[in-house]
């Protein structure tokens, strides 16, 4: 199942309905077209009884997703009235929703790289596989754009400042610590994914983990925690960066000197984001929120040039407006907040029974 044909293959097996994001030479990265095709699918399962369980995986050798079609909303943002990318968003955001509340286990297999739009289409899930071979990321800072796909949500949720720390610098993270931050449930080795998934047709979930769940190889982040929650803690960006440039830790100098890397308007309203996100209460007001966060990155300069910079001319050296964290004002964070009237997601309005399988 690795054809290029098809962006995203469907098929069952036994008990169980199969999503194969299938652009493997993008990473699988997700276009507009694949999250309508999912998204009405996942509406068919819900009501099929020979659908017991929906298992996500990405075709190819490298992993799950690696986030968005970037080069699309780059070409949007530059050469278009951001309609589309608007668009885009919105029928992407209902899917992160609807993952998040589906009625019927969500197997998210997060095996190699699962990034951005990635993490939004498995981290919502119920029951979330991670490997050996995993790398999860929110990186959206470093292309001057700010964590979205319920990011916000789910990285406010983790302990202390972890959440902070990963949507601020766009730090990768392996299994062992995607379980610490809660973006994970289960860990597994991926020489173990084929006889799993083949026991999800015959088989509930609960069972099939019973036979393939292991312990985790040790992460990093739990020795950090000491430094990385005293640093983010504080208030702003600015006071960040000089707790972390202060800090004894050379890993969290290192952490500061990626923080001067991404676009500084990105990091105060990530920051700002993140803060909101935490007494937001359910997805759907996060979602709400990112949205306007979203929409708002098309009308600024950074978003462009960070996708210029490391995807299209991949010189890495993004030229950000403005390039300083003292040039962004309050007034300029504030305003990715506004209200957007009748173009509101409106996910909040929307009933959300809790799940239950």
């Amino acid at each position: 199942m690795t054809g290029t044909e098809e962006p995203v293959l469907f098929h069952t097996a036994g008990r169980a309905a199969h999503i194969t994001l299938n652009r493997p030479r993008a990473l699988n990265a997700l276009n507009h077209e694949m999250v309508r095709r999912i998204d009405e699918a996942l509406r068919g399962w819900k009501h099929d009884p020979s659908v017991e369980t929906v298992v996500i995986t990405g075709s190819g050798e490298r992993g799950l997703c690696a986030g968005g079609d970037i080069r699309t909303i780059h070409d949007d943002a530059r050469d278009g009235d951001g309609t589309a990318s608007a668009a885009f968003w919105r029928d992407e955001y209902h899917l992160n929703a609807r993952i998040a509340r589906y009625p019927k286990p969500y197997v998210a297999v997060m095996d190699g790289i699962v990034m951005g739009g990635g993490v939004g289409v498995s981290a919502h899930g119920s029951v979330r596989i991670v490997t050996e071979r995993s790398r999860i990321a929110m990186p959206e800072t470093g292309i001057g754009f700010v964590p979205d796909v319920g990011g916000t949500y789910l990285l406010a949720l983790t302990p202390g400042e972890l959440g902070t720390h990963l949507a601020l610098t766009g730090a990768q993270i392996g299994a062992s610590d995607a379980l610490l931050c809660g973006l994970a449930d289960h860990y597994m080795p991926s020489e173990a994914l084929d006889a799993f998934s083949d026991d999800l047709a015959e088989m509930p979930v609960r069972d099939a983990l019973a036979r393939h769940v292991q312990r985790p190889p040790q992460g990093e982040l739990a020795a950090r925690r000491e430094w990385i929650d005293a640093c983010y803690a504080a208030p702003t960006v600015e006071d960040i960066l000089n707790r972390l440039l202060d800090h004894g830790d050379p890993a969290a100098k290192e952490a500061a000197q990626i923080l001067l890397t991404k676009s500084p308007t990105a990091l105060k309203v990530t920051l700002a984001a993140l803060l909101r996100a935490r007494h937001l209460g359910p997805i759907e007001q996060v979602l709400d929120q990112e949205y306007r966060v979203s929409c708002a990155t098309l009308s600024t300069p950074d978003l462009v040039e960070g996708i210029r910079a490391q995807v299209i001319d991949k010189d890495r050296n993004p030229h950000w407006s403005p390039a300083t964290l003292v040039e962004v004002t309050d007034t300029d964070v504030e305003r990715f907040f506004t209200p957007l009237g009748d173009r509101e997601l409106g996910l909040a309005a929307t009933d959300t029974p809790e799940v239950a399988w």
